[in-house]
């Protein structure tokens, strides 16, 4: 096993009191904790957001870093065809977001509200099984969203001071324009690079967590030895392996997958690594070689986001896209925005996706969208059935 039992919510105590994240986030600040530092990284004044498509990035991003030591930091679209990514002289490092639960502060009262309904979320897996069956169409990642309204404006600060727990991985805020930011905690990192290594780790098949010890331990095992779930993972596995071959002197692909864990989830994931041809590739041309993954979109690609586009009724935008960094030397990583919501005013849109194949059963896929969208309900202390 990868990680204990989730830990169940602690009953707020006497004495308690928020835990304060190490620093000030601004209207243009990104924050990216992963296990091993957190990078704040606010917006320069003199320097406008690059805003270009993902196969452009590496070239704007190279021109605007000009010297040693700055980065380029934020969001990506699902679509890949936009980015805001603030351009930062000065980033601060520090060490992991390790606050698992803020207390002291007043949660807001929440509205609620299903988008689409769980019922048009059933209809639309059947009907992409329909797709899968009839042609040529092998899989698609189908997303389903909850809109929650609360009974104040929110804040930047005060949603992320809640979100590092057990198992989180890329806790993360970052302005998406006109006010907005994407706020999540995703556990799956789509490519790192750090001077001529790179590493990713993709995730697919996956199955909800129980607070019951010897519940939890049986789904996981269930997991490791599902058919359906490891070909699922297989088929993007090989497609990260084949994507970023071309680049790569070495690279190490292990054969089967592991387990791992997050509050809610156990997924499938592959940790692969590799040794870079050329060290003058850089993170954002690796991201561009393999967004979107098999694990987001579906495949074949292209049929793929057709099908998204006509069964999803709400646009991803930056949701399934990416989050992350590069400096001036090429290095960065890159996750994918998930588990994660964007924060408008005092309304929040949360999203979460299931990987439909032709044996998928709808209820199961309901449920597992379920339970990811619970990583964040969970943390904002909303207790609901979905």
């Amino acid at each position: 096993m990868s990680a204990p039992p989730p830990i169940p919510l602690r009953t707020p105590e006497p004495g308690d009191v928020p835990v304060p994240l190490p620093f000030d986030c601004t209207p243009t600040s990104v924050v990216m904790s992963t296990p091993a530092h957190t990078l704040l990284a606010d917006g320069d004044d003199q320097q406008a957001p690059v805003t270009g498509p993902l196969t452009e990035l590496p070239g704007q991003v190279a021109a605007a870093l000009r010297r040693p030591g700055m980065v380029a930091a934020g969001l990506i679209s699902f679509d890949a065809e936009h980015s805001r990514l603030v351009v930062c002289g000065a980033p601060r490092w520090s060490d992991p977001l390790l606050a698992p639960y803020c207390f002291g502060c007043r949660h807001p009262a929440w509205r609620l509200k299903p988008d689409p309904e769980p019922a048009a979320y059933l209809a639309a897996v059947r009907q992409a099984q329909n797709m899968i069956t009839a042609g040529r169409l092998r899989k698609v990642v189908l997303a389903r969203s909850l809109l929650l309204e609360a009974d104040r404006p929110l804040t930047v600060q005060e949603l992320l001071a809640h979100l590092p727990g057990p198992n989180a991985r890329y806790v993360y805020a970052a302005p998406t324009g006109e006010d907005g930011a994407l706020i999540g905690a995703s556990p799956e990192l789509l490519v790192s690079r750090h001077g001529r290594m790179l590493s990713t780790t993709p995730m697919a098949g996956s199955t909800r967590r129980s607070f019951d010890p010897t519940v939890d331990q049986a789904r996981a095992l269930a997991l490791q030895s599902s058919g359906k779930d490891l070909h699922e993972h297989r088929v993007v596995v090989d497609a990260v392996a084949r994507a970023l071959a071309p680049f790569c002197e070495h690279l190490y692909v292990p054969a089967r997958p592991e387990l791992t864990a997050t509050s809610t989830m156990w997924h499938l994931s592959t940790p692969i690594t590799g040794r870079l041809r050329d060290p003058g590739t850089c993170s954002l041309t690796l991201a561009a070689a393999l967004h979107p993954t098999p694990a987001v979109c579906g495949t074949p690609e292209n049929l793929a986001r057709e099908v998204i586009g006509a069964l999803e009724p709400v646009e991803r935008g930056f949701y399934a896209g990416l989050v992350g960094w590069q400096d001036a030397a090429g290095d960065g990583e890159w996750a994918l925005a998930l588990r994660c919501g964007a924060l408008s005013g005092d309304t929040l849109r949360l999203h979460a996706g299931a990987g439909i194949v032709a044996d998928s059963e709808a209820q199961a896929e309901l449920a597992e969208t379920s339970a990811k969208l619970s990583t964040l309900l969970r943390a904002l202390r909303i207790h609901t059935d979905l």
